[in-house]
């Protein structure tokens, strides 16, 4: 396929392609991440940033995790909440409202220099008290889907993947690019 997934995180790179199970590029383009608290502003920017980088269909995506009692944070800015709080630390900012709801959203983006295609997605939830767990990454140890009381990354991979495609919209993707590479 003539087109590239874009991201700096090789782990998620292998676990796109694992999900997908399509043969796509991975590269790490530097690009910039526009500072904002609106997902899909920041996916589409990177996407088409990286297009003018690699001259060719790029797929970028972004992921949010917002505290329900301080909507709309941390949002996009989690990754950065997770370095500067720590997991534990994160937990610790749940406990500022006995509401520990939350919700994680995740958008992919498609750009081919001229058309945008967009595949959103979430999955709501709450925080742990504490970190739990050894699997995923990221936020996983701190997030527990709704109806479950296992954070993502105490659950054995099959259940994490289900989970994980409930806010990840990979397959939706899949079969977007099936279907150009079909027209092709």
């Amino acid at each position: 396929m003539n087109v590239v997934y874009v991201t700096g995180n090789p782990g998620k790179a292998r676990y796109f392609s694992k999900i997908i199970g399509l043969d796509i590029e991975h590269h790490d383009a530097d690009v910039d991440e526009v500072q904002s608290l609106n997902l899909e502003e920041i996916a589409v920017h990177k996407a088409k940033q990286a297009f003018t980088y690699l001259k060719r269909p790029v797929i970028v995506e972004d992921t949010s995790l917002s505290l329900k009692s301080m909507a709309p944070l941390p949002g996009p800015f989690i990754k950065w909440f997770e370095i500067a709080l720590g997991l534990d630390g994160f937990c610790r900012l749940a406990d500022i409202s006995p509401d520990r709801s939350a919700i994680v959203s995740n958008i992919h983006v498609y750009y081919d220099g001229r058309k945008t295609h967009l595949f959103k997605s979430s999955l709501e939830g709450t925080i742990a008290d504490k970190p739990r767990g050894k699997g995923g990454f990221g936020f996983n140890p701190t997030f527990i889907p709704v109806g479950k009381s296992q954070t993502m990354a105490e659950m054995p991979d099959e259940e994490f993947i289900k989970e994980y495609l409930k806010f990840k919209p990979i397959l939706q993707l899949k079969e977007f690019l099936l279907s150009l590479d079909n027209k092709n």
